[in-house]
């Protein structure tokens, strides 16, 4: 399955990091731990599987020193544990954590643990891990806990495997992205990057799951409209949810990490969306270039301000879009809990009708 860059799809006006992904900031890393099993319904056994958790390390270490870190809500119909302290405290010192709705206690409980082994600390000056969610109950059964510690352990460690990486990382139905759904297709997990001409680097990571089939935008192109209505889906529509994240290694505060995140919405209304009602579009943002330690002292870089703001915000908007048309992209269809479909993208039709358009 192809990338939005496969395609020649070119977003926006500013280059792509070397791999186009989180993975262009140093020291960040991306694993993904999938779960998939078809077992008969509860309560004899746990039933359709299609979830799973994503974890990405912001920092070789962002317990000591921390990271700054700020967040932004377009539409709360959702949940992100440690975002209030992201807010009050403006850190982050854990990895964050992606997964879907009814796993979050779960995995925030195994994040706990392997943070403890981590760091002995912990035990004195206990951390609130970062652990965000979407539905993904279309496709995977809610009836039983479907991850397990060792799957969050597995994803950390994927995760911590892929810093330095100079390929970009599994994308699409991969870890915390297996069930989601976007626009009408099959949704999941979606990255891209920018490189501001101050040669700073600023990606975004997306677990898309939001929007309706017609408004599927791609480059300005109505996708959407275009492919008309599908012969047989059951995919869902509307309501949804998406988590953004950012990360650069830009030196960058915590007021300037919350405005940061609050450009992923420009991003993902390029692509179609309108934050329904009933969704959770949470986003946060984080900087490693200006590190902080645990009693709040930090470094003499300045942090970056101002006006200077404008090209990481553009950066932000443009692989935001990228990511989500990337997510879906390298999606295939996926049929899940009681025959429920989600269609993958067809990238073949959607080429067809850029260069249509003259987009391509």
């Amino acid at each position: 399955m192809p990338r939005a860059t496969d395609l020649g799809i070119s977003i926006g006006v500013m280059p792509s990091g070397p791999t186009g992904s989180v993975l262009d900031v140093g020291g960040v890393g991306l694993g993904h731990a999938t779960v998939i099993r078809d077992e008969p319904d509860p309560p004899e056994a746990r039933g359709t599987a299609r979830t799973g958790v994503s974890v990405l390390v912001v920092a070789d270490d962002a317990f000591d020193p921390m990271v700054p870190a700020g967040g932004a809500v377009l539409n709360g119909a959702g949940e992100c544990t440690g975002l209030l302290t992201a807010g009050e405290c403006g850190s982050l010192e854990t990895p964050i954590f992606l997964t879907s709705t009814m796993q979050l206690g779960r995995v925030y409980d195994a994040a706990c643990e392997l943070m403890l082994e981590r760091e002995l600390r912990v035990a004195e000056d206990p951390v609130i891990p970062v652990v965000a969610e979407c539905d993904d109950s279309f496709l995977s059964d809610t009836r039983r806990m479907q991850v397990e510690r060792g799957d969050v352990a597995r994803a950390w460690a994927a995760a911590l495997s892929s810093r330095g990486a100079t390929v970009p990382p599994e994308e699409g139905s991969v870890g915390s992205g297996t069930g989601m759904s976007c626009l009408g297709f099959k949704g999941g997990i979606g990255t891209a990057s920018r490189v501001t001409p101050e040669g700073h680097i600023v990606a975004v990571l997306l677990m898309t799951n939001f929007g309706d089939r017609e408004r599927l935008t791609v480059d300005g192109v109505p996708v959407g409209r275009l492919l008309g209505d599908p012969v047989s889906s059951s995919a869902p529509g509307g309501a949804g949810s998406c988590i953004g994240i950012v990360v650069t290694d830009a030196p960058v505060d915590a007021a300037t990490c919350a405005r940061l995140a609050r450009r992923v919405g420009l991003g993902l209304a390029r692509t179609g969306s309108v934050a329904h009602h009933g969704s959770g579009e949470i986003f946060l943002a984080c900087g490693t270039g200006l590190r902080m330690g645990r009693d709040d002292e930090r470094g003499g870089t300045a942090p970056v301000s101002r006006r200077a703001l404008d090209p990481l915000f553009a950066a932000v908007v443009e692989a935001s879009e990228e990511a989500v048309l990337s997510s879906l992209l390298m999606s295939p269809t996926m049929t899940g809990r009681a025959g429920n479909t989600s269609p993958g993208l067809d990238p073949d039709a959607v080429a067809r009708l850029l260069r249509e358009k003259g987009r391509l």
